[in-house]
């Protein structure tokens, strides 16, 4: 192990490669070492989230107050704008959508249209089993399956509170998950807390 500092630089010799960190000690790692990857850094719920029915969205056209406005995801999975009408929304991204919109302005009405979207309100999440009270929840921003339990109530006296079930939204299956972990939800999603065997 060297104790020597040095600027940040990597320095290889020899099959030998030394890390050098800023103004911190220095670590030899040889080439049979595994150095483990950096994290990926978190993203946001507007990165991962896919629209859909019932997403409530602020579109800002800049310079355009008119065109600029409140608007939900309806049944048929659209949004109906003003000048351009329906754009398609569910199943994108918001960044997504944005081009969606852009290019729709960008058809013979706004020579370069600015536009920005975000999610006011997410559709709701659903929690059903052995919770005390089931049913249709607000999402909010951060939710985990613990937060979800304790909306409809806590447990009930019958539930397993070891295992959770998850149905992401647009998916036909449910996954199981440790229900001592916090796991998230999305909008959308299907929370299932089953009985648990005696």
């Amino acid at each position: 192990m060297l104790e020597r500092k040095y600027s940040c630089r990597f320095v290889m010799s020899l099959g030998v490669v030394i890390l050098a960190g800023c103004g911190s000690t220095l670590q030899t790692i040889t080439a049979n070492t595994t150095v483990p990857a950096a994290a990926p850094a978190a993203l946001s719920v507007n990165e991962l989230y896919r629209l859909g029915p019932g997403d409530k969205l602020r579109v800002i056209v800049f310079g355009e107050n008119d065109l600029s406005g409140e608007f939900f995801v309806d049944d048929s999975g659209a949004i109906d704008l003003p000048l351009v009408g329906d754009v398609p929304a569910t199943g994108v991204t918001v960044g997504e959508f944005e081009d969606r919109v852009v290019a729709r302005f960008k058809e013979g009405y706004l020579r370069d249209p600015k536009v920005s979207i975000e999610v006011l309100n997410y559709r709701p999440f659903f929690i059903i089993g052995e919770v005390r009270n089931g049913g249709e929840y607000p999402y909010k921003s951060g939710l985990t399956s613990q937060d979800a339990v304790a909306m409809a109530g806590g447990f009930s006296y019958r539930a397993n509170q070891k295992t959770v079930y998850i149905r992401r939204a647009g998916e036909n299956d449910e996954q199981g998950f440790d229900a001592t972990q916090r796991v998230p939800i999305y909008p959308g999603d299907n929370v299932r807390v089953p009985e648990r065997f005696f």
